[in-house]
């Protein structure tokens, strides 16, 4: 049984920001390389990022329909880079790096997150945000009771995680991981570090309360 929920930090793009996260106890740095996002950092900027990474903790980028050249040319710039789809990509288009990748699923009533899940049979895990014009989560939360059971890869919980709600969120969902972004933002890409530090404790405390239960 997963007592320990992973946290992935999205949108970093300063050099302290990536030193808070850390210190606060991130599993995953997300850097988005979608040149429509507030958060947008480019692949130079995200390579001289994610060198500041420990061993152990892991970057991701975040692609929206991105040509194979740019996904190319970030995976030669981080080596360990794991890649997220978050557009209209195919199967296919996800495989096609053969590397390691997350799939975002927008959440929405209607959507078979089931039939979605075996379509991407070989992702390292389903991230499930709010469903939105454009795209992104927009900082929404989703209705919860949409996921159903046995999803047939690992989930990320997404889509308006903060301080108030990500116990309550992974206790109802019990994820592998969560992902935050705008919840611990001061401005648009301007993370707060207090506010980091007390959302990996929140996971903490939630992971604990989990683990009370199962003993």
């Amino acid at each position: 049984m997963n007592t320990r929920t992973r946290i992935k930090i999205c949108g970093l793009t300063r050099e302290q920001d990536i030193d808070d996260a850390v210190e606060a106890g991130a599993d995953a740095i997300g850097f988005v390389l979608y040149d429509q996002s507030p958060r947008f950092v480019d692949v130079k900027r995200a390579a001289a990022l994610a060198r500041r990474l420990p061993a152990f903790v892991m970057p991701v980028g975040l692609f929206v329909n991105a040509s194979a050249e740019l996904i190319t040319e970030a995976a030669a710039a981080m080596p360990q880079l794991l890649l997220q789809f978050h557009g209209d990509e195919t199967p296919a288009a996800c495989q096609a790096p053969a590397r390691p990748y997350l799939r975002a699923a927008r959440m929405t009533a209607g959507f078979d997150l089931l039939k979605f899940a075996s379509c991407h049979p070989d992702a390292q895990a389903i991230l499930l945000d709010a469903h939105v014009d454009g795209y992104g989560g927009a900082g929404k939360v989703f209705d919860w009771s949409l996921i159903p059971q046995d999803v047939s890869r690992p989930l990320v919980l997404s889509g308006g995680l903060h301080v108030e709600n990500v116990i309550e969120g992974i206790l109802r969902v019990r994820p592998w991981a969560v992902d935050v972004s705008s919840g611990v933002e001061q401005a648009k890409g301007v993370k707060d570090a207090l506010a980091m530090r007390r959302f990996c404790e929140q996971v903490r405390e939630a992971d604990a309360r989990i683990a009370a239960n199962e003993t």
